[in-house]
């Protein structure tokens, strides 16, 4: 009876796991899907005027943006990437931003990377996209972000200057990536 019991103990924690697996498959992709539908739109609206006013940041604006979604794609199976080629991810979107944006949002990046440092994929830019989302940016008051080490993390921070219209946010990209890396770091 006991090797039964335990048998049966062994197959419900296995799969207990690979659900748990599937779980985060989901909400990975869920949190990749994210960067695709306003961010897309709105860096064409960019593009479209770009091409009439500067033709020469429209093809580097073309570049960044290619780079951008090839990064997504290459990265849609990775669980960590090294903080190297997710900084060179950030750079291109923040460059993305700064030409939507213009004197409207600083983005300072102040790290550098390690050969033995990874993280979850594109972390960083959804925490960037956040501040975008939920903060006024003006020339007068322009948002600034920074992404920093302090106490051995990478940190992500902003001015608070949160947006008068109230902006509907669900929480789930940030919930997805503490939920990544817990399930990671077991932090």
């Amino acid at each position: 009876i006991f090797f039964g019991f335990l048998s049966a103990w062994r197959k419900s924690e296995i799969e207990k796991e690979r659900l748990k697996t599937q779980m985060m498959v989901h909400k990975y992709n869920a949190l990749q899907n994210q960067i695709n539908p306003h961010f897309l739109f709105n860096s064409f609206n960019v593009l479209s005027e770009l091409v009439y006013e500067n033709q020469d940041l429209a093809v580097k604006f073309i570049q960044q943006l290619s780079d951008l979604y090839r990064y997504v794609l290459s990265v849609k199976t990775e669980d960590l990437v090294p903080i190297k080629k997710e900084l060179d991810f950030i750079e291109a979107f923040a460059f993305l931003l700064k030409t939507r944006f213009e004197n409207q949002l600083e983005i300072t990046i102040d790290i550098q990377a390690k050969d033995d440092e990874f993280l979850v994929p594109m972390s960083l830019q959804l925490l960037v996209e956040n501040a975008v989302k939920h903060n006024e940016a003006t020339s007068a008051t322009p948002l600034k972000i920074s992404i920093s080490r302090q106490n051995g993390s990478i940190v992500v921070t902003n001015n608070l200057q949160l947006k008068t219209a109230v902006t509907t946010s669900t929480n789930t990209g940030l919930s997805n990536i503490t939920e990544r890396y817990a399930y990671l770091s077991g932090k």
